[in-house]
């Protein structure tokens, strides 16, 4: 499968993920990503409103995929909600906790990120009454897993700060989100994340993989941190807005 981009260090691909064969098995030192949450969120190419156990069927499916393309010691960082009410009252972060343990990843920990700027409240169930109030938690997590063994195997460079280390191996991590808007995609992460999981849980010139790079926010923090990024992304147009990006400069290849 041929690169819908291909520059230096980074190589996007326009496909669904679970077609794509270019990349290698036990190639990849981490993948960081934010896939569907089933929230009926408008994508372009992405039927995000299936039923709950067919969007576990699904993500059983990339996960496992996952656990074949990473390294021995390869990490997977996964950006997801706590739960959801949309469709009805889902534990999306302990369900997919368990399936993502059942595909053989071992869990390492779990990350909450407290989202300053974004209320997730749409509802109070019974107003001011004990008959059927809903708790809604205005927060994600990133939660960490492993393929095999936790330690590195082969000795690499850290370029995280002492200050970086001590402030994000804290398990709370607060900063805004991102702008749909600002970005042109209906659920970007923003930078920071994708920053700090691979400045924590990647050496440089390590090989980093999202497989649902919607807009390109993982490759960025891949170029900006100098490792090497694959994203895979099934719509062309966020595919374009990636390289646009990654590559601002590339105004005549975009066409």
């Amino acid at each position: 499968m041929k690169p819908f981009f291909s520059q230096s260090r980074t190589d996007i691909y326009k496909a669904d993920f679970l077609e794509c064969d270019a990349i290698p098995p036990s190639s990849v030192d981490l993948v960081v990503t934010s896939p569907p949450y089933d929230l009926s969120i408008a994508y372009a190419d992405h039927n995000d409103t299936a039923p709950w156990d067919e969007y576990l069927k699904w993500t059983r499916q990339w996960v496992s995929k996952c656990h074949t393309l990473l390294k021995t010691d390869g990490r997977f960082c996964l950006n997801i909600p706590l739960d959801k009410n949309k469709g009805g009252q889902q534990s999306v972060c302990a369900d997919l906790t368990n399936l993502v343990r059942d595909c053989g990843f071992k869990y390492q920990s779990t990350i909450i990120w407290n989202e300053g700027n974004i209320s997730r409240r749409t509802a109070w169930g019974s107003w001011m009454s004990a008959s059927a109030p809903y708790v809604i938690a205005p927060v994600e997590v990133i939660v960490v897993f492993y393929k095999e063994v936790w330690k590195k195997q082969n000795k690499g460079i850290s370029d995280i700060t002492k200050e970086e280390f001590i402030a994000w191996t804290n398990g709370i991590w607060t900063f805004n989100g991102e702008s749909a808007k600002r970005i042109g995609h209906p659920a970007p992460y923003p930078l920071e994340l994708p920053k700090r999981c691979i400045k924590l849980f990647s050496y440089v010139d390590d090989l980093v993989l999202d497989p649902f790079l919607g807009s390109g926010t993982t490759l960025v923090a891949c170029v900006q941190n100098k490792r090497y990024g694959v994203g895979v992304e099934l719509s062309e147009d966020y595919c374009r807005k990636a390289v646009e990006r990654v590559s601002p400069g590339l105004v005549g290849w975009l066409g």
